[in-house]
């Protein structure tokens, strides 16, 4: 395998990073339209997809898009508004389960189409096979 040229790679990582800058920055300013933090959306975007399944708290964690220091305290937040709720396990009281309310369910899809519009502007140079093209590229600079 040959060498990269890595004077390119470093300017294609400065791109991916102003890239990222980009989109997050753009989601956040949909995210705070309706109170919300990028942060919060997540733990609701991740709690909407384990549908009836009630999530720990590690297993939030994990999966987040980006690591956050205290995802207790983040929940806390939440089921203050009233978008999560929490309860012990029954077989290990060590252990929270959370699962989204109605209401919470009612804002991740009161999001879902401006953050989709945003995205649709945000990708609309590219056609379907670029973007797969892109999705490959990226899986595989991260490993898989």
């Amino acid at each position: 395998m040959a060498g990269i040229d890595v004077r390119k790679a470093e300017l294609t990582a400065l791109k991916l990073m102003k890239a990222h800058e980009y989109l997050e920055a753009g989601h956040a300013a949909v995210f705070k339209l309706h109170g919300l933090s990028a942060p919060q959306y997540n733990v609701l975007r991740i709690l909407r997809g384990a549908g009836d399944t009630e999530l720990s708290c590690h297993e939030v964690g994990e999966r987040m898009v980006k690591r956050v220091p205290d995802v207790t305290r983040l929940l806390d937040r939440l089921e203050h508004r009233g978008l999560i709720e929490r309860r012990r396990c029954p077989e290990d009281r060590r252990v929270v389960r959370t699962r989204l309310t109605g209401q919470g369910l009612a804002l991740v899809a009161a999001i879902d189409e401006p953050l989709q519009a945003r995205i649709r502007r945000e990708f609309a140079a590219f056609d379907d096979p670029a973007l797969a093209r892109l999705d490959a590229l990226l899986d595989a600079l991260l490993g898989g």
